[in-house]
């Protein structure tokens, strides 16, 4: 569309691709990748710089270069209010969300929703929601960008290229879990930042400074004399091609199209804390981290990050406009079909075009990187989480007694699912192109998202919510959610040189205020079916809750009793070997208790459920598990040369079958409760870092809206 690229930027493109493969092989090997744990959680090893990184690049997909330059582009600051929200949103994962998370010993989303409410028909419905929202908010978008930017700087053939792309990434993530996500993400956001900045820069001396961007902005409206013909168009209607007098405020009245500021400030803020404190895709990240002083970190880092994006991608859309103002804004749908082969707009062409049309060879060729980056760290972190969800919440309820090993291999056979499903759904994404894509994906959450919003601050913070109220209260809103998101697609927004003939509460209802209706209806209604039925036992709620995490000093010194407790159940006293007592539960089933010696510093307290261990996570962590007494010992098996090259490829290891096969799984609680502890020092830094990013966040807000 705008020019192939020369032989130094695919060597810059090829250089990258063998960095990424090098980088995530050796964290492959060098990671435990045989455990539910090690495999979905990065065995709970990662450090707050690599966790931070891959934070800000699994939310600054290729999305976010297309959708949020071409906002940028079309309306101006406005779509940076998301940017800043994020960083706020960021400390009360770290601080709020995280810490309960852990206390729980819960590897998914929807795991703690069954964990705090009970029952498993939340925990599948949310699931199955989570998964969908996967397919039709992260996975088609992303791929319709990358695509998009690939057709007009390689022009390559379309499939081809895309498929390459999801082959390559799903690799990563079969083969090496989390760790290797986690690995390649750090690369990818020092590409992405360093590639960013530098194209920034450039256009700032384009357009000659911050201040005169502002100005040219305002003047920036196409030349329609000039357009009609050079163009030959048939029509010579024109429609939205000046900027909105408005354009450079970022929060806006409450009638405006774009960010009305309460529906953004009630609304959208709901569902993107969803996104970013209890979407499995940014969630798993943090639960990888060593302790909570790291998670906190992790988030710190990751919401100054989140400073970046309207400097480095909507203020690059802001200046392609200026640049490139006749080919970017098209006065019609026939023009805008000659650009970029899309009736809607042309908007989201703002960041290859401005790449394509300023940059020197060699710098094309790392933006085309960033671009593969920004796609890829996507992808990989879809693959990775949906396939989390996958195993432990819907094949692991459907099969209680699957062993380690069989979770691992379903867990990397979903994600070649995952993969089939996508290059499905590339001829799809090509029909979609729709006109400011992050407004589209935006518009999608917000009538889905909400009611999982709802019930997760509900269950975190009101003891009272029980599993009757969170369950008729999410039906509640996600029925009156997919409705309105049916008649959204029933009711398309005509070209802008036409009549709006749509139903008023459609054209004239802004999403973001169904966002808020959503919202207080699933609160409204989980309230009152609570209230009208029995509460929960405190079972439920003693580590699902914010409140809980204030006994833990309390669980910490009865530490010891409770090891004195289990000693007394041994059949040997504990004298430095590993011992163990057997009993008997209501299900007859033998409870195997494997107790450290008395030198040992970590003794064991009550276990907690925890649906991501096995059996052969426990044993390897001389942590107790729960077994089948009526379990035979069976033969080992032969294995042939291709299944020893898959375990070996994936990091399976040959448990011994003779082993006991585990029923249920546990989590120590005091390893989760030793996880939350912070030195008073390391506490201090946090808080004052604590300080400084949301003082960051507040003050960028007041700038851009005020």
């Amino acid at each position: 569309m705008f020019g192939l690229m020369e032989p130094a930027d695919l060597a810059v493109v090829a250089l990258y691709f063998v960095l990424v493969l090098c980088i995530g092989f050796f964290a492959m090997w060098k990671s435990n990748r045989s455990t539910v744990s090690g495999y979905f959680l990065a065995g709970r090893t990662m450090t707050w710089i690599a966790i931070g990184a891959s934070l800000f690049v699994s939310n600054i997909g290729s999305e976010h270069f297309i959708g949020l330059a071409g906002s940028g582009a079309a309306s101006g600051f406005a779509v940076g209010a998301w940017e800043f929200n994020a960083v706020l949103l960021l400390q009360l994962l770290g601080w709020v969300f995280i810490p309960v998370y852990i206390r729980s010993g819960v590897f998914t989303m929807p795991q703690y929703l069954s964990k705090r409410y009970g029952g498993n028909r939340i925990k599948v419905y949310f699931a199955l929601l989570f998964l969908t929202l996967y397919v039709f908010t992260k996975l088609s978008v992303d791929l319709y960008a990358g695509a998009l930017f690939i057709r007009a700087s390689l022009g390559w053939d379309l499939y081809l290229s895309i498929i390459i792309l999801i082959g390559l990434t799903a690799v990563l993530t079969v083969t090496g879990g989390l760790v290797a996500v986690i690995y390649t993400d750090a690369l990818q956001a020092i590409l992405m930042i360093g590639g960013a900045l530098t194209l920034m820069v450039v256009g700032m001396v384009k357009v000659g400074g911050f201040e005169e961007l502002k100005r040219r902005y305002m003047l920036a409206s196409p030349n329609v004399t000039s357009v009609l013909a050079s163009f030959n168009l048939s029509s010579t209607n024109t429609c939205c091609i000046h900027p909105k007098d408005d354009a450079l405020k970022m929060l806006r009245e409450p009638t405006d199209e774009d960010i009305p500021w309460p529906g953004f400030l009630f609304g959208q803020t709901p569902v993107s804390a969803w996104y970013w404190c209890a979407d499995q895709v940014i969630v798993q990240r943090v639960l990888a981290a060593k302790n909570i002083a790291h998670a906190k970190g992790a988030t710190l880092m990751a919401g100054f990050l989140k400073l970046l994006p309207m400097f480095i991608i909507v203020v690059p859309g802001m200046i392609s406009r200026v640049l490139f103002t006749d080919e970017i804004i098209c006065i019609n749908p026939e023009h805008c079909m000659q650009v970029c082969g899309s009736r809607a707009g042309c908007s989201n062409i703002a960041y290859p075009r401005l790449v394509l049309g300023i940059l020197p060879a060699g710098l094309r060729g790392l933006m085309m990187s960033v671009m593969i980056a920004a796609l890829m760290s996507d992808l990989d972190s879809i693959f990775n989480s949906a396939s989390t969800i996958f195993t432990l919440d819907i094949y692991k309820h459907l099969r209680k007694a699957a062993s380690s090993r069989e979770l691992m291999i379903v867990g990397r056979l979903f994600v070649v699912f995952m993969v089939a499903v996508s290059i499905a759904w590339v001829p799809v994404i090509v029909e979609m192109q729709g006109g400011q894509m992050y407004l589209y994906i935006q518009e999608v959450a917000n009538y889905l998202t909400p009611p999982v919003a709802a019930l997760f601050l509900l269950g975190i913070f009101w003891k009272r919510c029980n599993e009757k109220g969170a369950f008729y209260g999410g039906l509640v809103g996600s029925i009156l959610g997919i409705i309105r998101l049916i008649l959204a697609f029933i009711y398309q927004a005509p070209d802008c040189d036409q009549l709006d003939t749509r139903p008023s509460f459609i054209r004239n209802i802004h999403y973001m205020y169904v966002s808020t209706f959503l919202f207080w209806t699933t609160i409204i209604t989980a309230i009152v079916v609570s209230l009208l039925t029995p509460a929960l036992p405190r079972t439920y709620t003693s580590s699902t809750m914010f409140w809980a995490l204030k006994d833990l000093d309390t669980i910490k010194s009865s530490e010891k009793e409770e090891c004195d407790k289990l000693t007394d159940l041994t059949i040997a006293e504990c004298n430095g070997h590993t011992t163990s007592a057997h009993k008997k539960d209501t299900d007859g089933i033998e409870l195997v208790l494997l107790t450290p010696g008395s030198d040992d510093s970590k003794s064991l307290n009550l276990p907690a459920i925890s649906e991501g261990q096995t059996a052969n996570d426990c044993y390897t962590n001389g942590q107790t598990v729960v077994v089948d007494p009526e379990t035979k010992e069976e033969p080992e098996l032969e294995r042939n040369k291709w299944w020893k090259f898959f375990d070996c490829l994936c990091g399976l290891k040959n448990y011994d079958v003779k082993s006991p096969v585990a029923r249920v799984s546990v989590e120590d609680e005091m390893i989760c409760i030793q996880m939350l502890q912070e030195s008073p020092r390391i506490k201090v830094l946090l808080n004052i870092g604590l300080l400084f990013v949301l003082s960051c966040g507040i003050s960028m807000y007041l700038y851009f809206s005020l």
